[in-house]
């Protein structure tokens, strides 16, 4: 009898916060993750004596594989000593959870049944009673991890070893991982401080997080168990793959590192001017990869992209605040519409990015080519911020007056914007700048959410505070 063995790997954005040792020590803890699920359900198939070929597939924190019946109690055994092991190392942040079943009937109900084995990870049950009460040491050993980081691209190559730092030893071939990294001078992985002064104007960085919207339901919606490796594999090495390579571009390949490529999703950190220009090319990317690969599949699940984008307010900040941020901004897109991205505050989706950056050029170009002064950008954004909200202060006759005034805006931009140069160019970009900020019917009150971001990434090209 065949059975079907599901394994989860649990507690992985506790853990990732947890690290305390700076952009090394956040870096490493996501190569460690991503090493897990590829090292160890092939130690565990190669404890029961069984052909790697049998496992399905594997990353983003989970594996399947395919086991004989008689091998499922030694295969418990295994995972039971893997997640005392994991829980003792991490602080008790990560650990596995497993579920297995026969190979019966239709593969929808072979996956309900498996799901029915992960309800009893939920709650208590997700939590040996042992130790329970007694305190925990700290999440994982930072100099280890750090170690893991710096020595790219070998630790790429991991084999899953009790006995090991970490139960993981350097051997073998590299994982399927995108393992980028921006260099400096001698070879070794920059700084998040070097990531910030390699940007253009303002010397920051940030990180990038991106998810597969509905992954899951699409991974449901699979007919059969061959399907649903496929749309696994296809995940994956999208992600390992492209991302990879759009990192080796010369306009990325200084500015990013990427921190982990999962089954369905990305981050990478690097120069805050690389962040949504390579967001907007992954988006491209995945959009024509899925239309090809997936126009058999109906609905739209696993069809779009979501993202978030979390910049440092300077360069010495806490890289984990960072992460976490990117990955609350990331919700927050997912949750707004999916499909789109959060960025300097607002979420937008691929179209109106893709009109933001084209706004974006234009007051840039209005800088450097027609010789406007940057401040004008800061006029704007003193404009926004005063008509995004109504301050308690404000009278209602004052807002009243803000209300029934556009004509004010368009007197401070013609304030701003004049210049000696008029010729149609200017001109035509002028009007851009006018026609983009104002929201159609509220004039008075709101800018476009394009515009708002549009101004942001302009006056941090331009540094204007």
């Amino acid at each position: 009898m065949q059975v079907f063995l599901q394994g989860k790997l649990l507690g992985i954005e506790p853990f990732v916060h947890s690290a305390r040792g700076g952009f090394a020590a956040l870096a490493g803890r996501c190569l460690y993750v991503s090493l897990l699920t590829e090292a160890l359900p092939r130690a565990l198939l190669e404890r029961l004596g069984l052909a790697p070929e049998l496992l399905g597939s594997c990353g983003g924190g989970q594996f399947l594989a395919v086991l004989p019946g008689e091998s499922l109690a030694q295969a418990n055994e295994f995972l039971v000593d893997a997640t005392r092991r994991l829980a003792a190392f991490s602080g008790h942040d990560l650990r596995l959870a497993w579920s297995s079943t026969e190979n019966l009937g239709a593969w929808s109900d072979i996956r309900k049944r498996l799901d029915a084995g992960f309800r009893k990870w939920r709650g208590l049950n997700a939590l040996e009673p042992d130790g329970l009460f007694e305190p925990y040491d700290e999440a994982g050993d930072d100099s280890f991890l750090e170690d893991l980081f710096l020595g790219l691209p070998d630790s790429a190559a991991a084999v899953w070893d009790p006995d090991s730092p970490g139960m993981l030893r350097r051997e073998g071939e590299a994982h399927w991982l995108a393992t980028h990294f921006a260099q400096m001078p001698g070879g070794w992985p920059a700084s998040v401080e070097e990531l910030a002064a390699r940007s253009r104007g303002r010397k920051a960085w940030g990180i990038l997080r991106g998810d597969v919207d509905q992954f899951q339901a699409r991974l449901n919606k699979a007919e059969s168990v061959e399907e649903y490796i496929q749309l696994s594999v296809f995940y994956k090495q999208f992600f390992a793959g492209e991302v990879q390579v759009l990192c080796g571009q010369e306009e990325f390949r200084d500015k990013v590192t990427v921190l982990y490529t999962g089954g369905d999703e990305f981050a990478l950190a690097g120069s805050w001017d690389a962040l949504l220009p390579f967001a907007r090319s992954i988006e491209r990317v995945f959009r024509r990869s899925v239309e090809e690969f997936l126009k058999e599949f109906p609905g739209v699940e696993g069809k779009t992209l979501s993202m978030g984008i979390a910049l440092a307010p300077y360069p010495e900040f806490e890289p984990a605040v960072v992460y976490r941020e990117a990955g609350r901004q990331m919700e927050a897109a997912k949750s707004t519409g999916r499909d789109s991205i959060a960025v300097f505050g607002k979420v937008l989706d691929w179209k109106q990015v893709a009109e933001a950056a084209e706004l974006k050029d234009v007051m840039v170009r209005m800088v450097d080519r027609f010789g406007c002064s940057p401040q004008f950008l800061g006029e704007l954004g003193a404009f926004y911020r005063e008509t995004d909200r109504v301050l308690p202060a404000r009278s209602s006759r004052r807002l009243l007056e803000t209300q029934q005034r556009p004509w004010r805006l368009h007197r401070r931009l013609n304030r701003v914007l004049d210049g000696p140069e008029r010729h149609r160019e200017f001109e035509k970009a002028r009007q851009a700048v006018l026609a983009a900020f104002l929201t159609r019917g509220q004039a008075q009150l709101k800018l476009k959410p394009s515009g708002r971001v549009a101004l942001e990434w302009a006056r941090m090209t331009e540094e204007v505070d």
